[in-house]
C-alpha cells in the first residue's frame, strides 16, 4: 500500500541521518516520528519536549509517559514565550516568533547532546492555512521528514493505528496562544484559562473543541457540529464552570470547529 511505502521512505531518510533530535509534543505527527526513528535509530533517537504556559499540561504528561513507555530518552526544555520579544502582543506572526525562540532552545538543547540534526512533525497538508512557523523552521534549519517523503494527516493516522500507537484517533492539537484574536494581548493567566475551560469540556465529553477567548472574559466555543445540541443541553453547567474560571460572557459558534479560526479575519483583511 502507498501508505508503507511511505513510511519506507521515512526509515530510509531517518537511518542516513544517524541520530536525530525530534521536536516531540505527545501529538499525533510527532508521535508517529519518534517512534520511527527509535526504531531505525534506536538510542541514536531522542525526544525534546517544550515545557510551556502555552501547552497544557495533559499534553506534557502525555509526552513523558509515551517515552517511558517506549524507553526514549526524553529532554524537557523549559520554555516561557512571555520572555519572546512580541509574544504577548499577538501579531499575525505570532507562531513564527514563538516558533523561533521556542526551537531555538531545542536546537541549542541537541547540540549539547552532540546531536546535529532536529527534526519536527510537519505534515503536507500543513502547507495550507496561514502558517508563519513554518518560515521560522526553515529558517532555523529544521528538518521535516514527513513532509520530506509525502505523508499527510490521513496517512500518518492510519500508520499510527498499524503501530498501536495511542494517538492515532486522538483530535489535532494546537498551541493554546492560537485561541486569541490577534492583537490581543496574551498573558500567562489566560492561557490557563482557556487550558482549564477545554478540559472541563473535554471532562463532559466533546471530542474536538476549541475555546476562543476575546477580550478579558468572552468564551466563544467551537465543538463539531454534531454535538452542538450537546453542548446546549449542558449550557447551565457549562456556563456556570467557565464563570467560576473568570469568564463573564460564554457563546457557542453556529459555524462549529474548524482549524484556524482566528485566520478568518486575516483573509478578509486580504
Amino acid at each position: 500500500m502507498k501508505e508503507q511505502l511511505k513510511e519506507q521512505a521515512l526509515k530510509e531518510y531517518l537511518k542516513n541521518l544517524g541520530s536525530v533530535a525530534i521536536a516531540f509534543s505527545g501529538g499525533v505527527d510527532s508521535t508517529y516520528l519518534v517512534s520511527v526513528a527509535a526504531e531505525v535509530l534506536g538510542k541514536n533517537a531522542i525526544a525534546l519536549t517544550a515545557k510551556s504556559a502555552a501547552i497544557p499540561m495533559k499534553e506534557l504528561q502525555g509526552s513523558i509517559d509515551f517515552c517511558k513507555e517506549k524507553g526514549i530518552e526524553q529532554i524537557i526544555v523549559d520554555t516561557n514565550p512571555m520572555d519572546i520579544p512580541g509574544f504577548s502582543e499577538n501579531p499575525p506572526d505570532r507562531c513564527y516568533i514563538c516558533k523561533k525562540g521556542i526551537f531555538r532552545g531545542l536546537i541549542d538543547a541537541a547540540e549539547k547532546q552532540g546531536i546535529v540534526h532536529v527534526a519536527e512533525g510537519s505534515n503536507v497538508d500543513d502547507t495550507g492555512d496561514y502558517r508563519p512557523g513554518m518560515k521560522a523552521l526553515k529558517e532555523l534549519g529544521l528538518l521535516s521528514p514527513l513532509m520530506e517523503v509525502g505523508l499527510s494527516k490521513a496517512d500518518i493516522r492510519f500508520l499510527s493505528k498499524e503501530r498501536n500507537l495511542p494517538t492515532w484517533n486522538v483530535p489535532s492539537a494546537a498551541c493554546l496562544a492560537s485561541r486569541f484574536a490577534y492583537g490581543e494581548v496574551i498573558t500567562k493567566e489566560k492561557l490557563g484559562m482557556v487550558e482549564k475551560a477545554e478540559e472541563l469540556l473535554r471532562e463532559k465529553g466533546f471530542s474536538q473543541l476549541r475555546v476562543r477567548m476575546h477580550g478579558d472574559s468572552l468564551a466563544r466555543i467551537e465543538v463539531i457540529p454534531a454535538e452542538m445540541d450537546k453542548l446546549y443541553e449542558q449550557k447551565t453547567e457549562i456556563v456556570s464552570g467557565l464563570k467560576t474560571l473568570g469568564f463573564d460572557y460564554i457563546t457557542m459558534d453556529l459555524k462549529g470547529y474548524r482549524m484556524g479560526s482566528m485566520n478568518e479575519i486575516l483573509k478578509k483583511e486580504k
